[in-house]
């Protein structure tokens, strides 16, 4: 997605919790002045520190999030509490603590990255879940306010990702038909996003489109579905794949 961005000419502002990393990603962008700001977002008020560090931006793509997998049972107070901080409530506090010049400005866009787990429960996830159901909410709620004053809102809700990523890191393998979407096709759902200033735009092959489009209309179906064996194998290897990463 950085790419992505430096390629369309913009100038970036990295964050991540890994300074280095950071700024070895700065250095390999097209174009120059690409800076890094490294952050926690898990921490208490890290998400509003991070936003005045930064200053006055154009658009904010808020990318960051922890998998939250796992029977609830499992994990600890603080695994939820630190799911639910860095995947729903530090993207709701940057965008309250930079849209306000961007309305002075009469210009900007917020892109929040969800996930087609915004859309479809499944097993061992009902904490992830929480968080990209209610990231879609709120950012539908936001744009709401904010298209009437020229400030564009959009949601990104990639499928499985094969490059890198929570499923790519887990190990997990698609099931048969599923089928995985590219890092660079990720980045070119960013752009159009952006640019066409796109309610939504989801990253995944038609069949992964059409489940999660079927799952909204009919959630009984939809639950039945992925409590199956199926389901539950997929669940386990992806939750067990990234648990050290609550």
């Amino acid at each position: 997605m950085a790419m992505a961005l430096a390629g369309r000419g913009a100038k970036l502002i990295l964050s991540g919790r890994v300074r280095e990393a950071l700024e070895a990603l700065a250095a390999e962008l097209p174009g120059e002045g690409h800076s890094a700001l490294a952050a926690d977002l898990a921490e208490p008020g890290a998400a509003e520190k991070l936003a005045a560090d930064a200053g006055e931006v154009d658009v904010l793509v808020a990318n960051a999030g922890l998998p939250g997998g796992g029977l609830l049972t499992e994990m600890a107070a603080v695994e939820v509490t630190r799911a639910l901080r860095v995947n729903l409530e530090a993207p709701i506090q940057m965008a309250r603590a930079l849209y306000p010049t961007m309305l002075e400005r009469g210009s900007g866009h917020l892109v929040f990255v969800s996930s087609l787990s915004g859309k479809v429960g499944s097993p061992r996830t009902s904490i992830y879940n929480a968080t990209k159901f209610g990231l879609r909410g709120f950012a539908f709620g936001l744009r709401a306010d904010l298209a009437p004053k020229g400030v564009g809102v959009s949601v990104l809700s990639p499928g499985f990702i094969r490059d890198a990523g929570l499923f790519a890191e887990s190990g997990a393998k698609p099931p048969p038909g599923i089928g995985t979407r590219s890092l660079d096709q990720l980045g070119d759902g960013l752009i159009k996003a952006i640019e066409r200033d796109k309610v939504e735009v989801v990253v995944a092959p038609a069949p992964m489109r059409l489940m999660s489009h079927f799952a909204l209309v009919t959630p009984t179906i939809s639950v039945r579905a992925q409590s199956g064996a199926a389901g539950q194998k997929l669940a386990r290897e992806v939750t067990g794949g990234t648990a050290h990463k609550r």
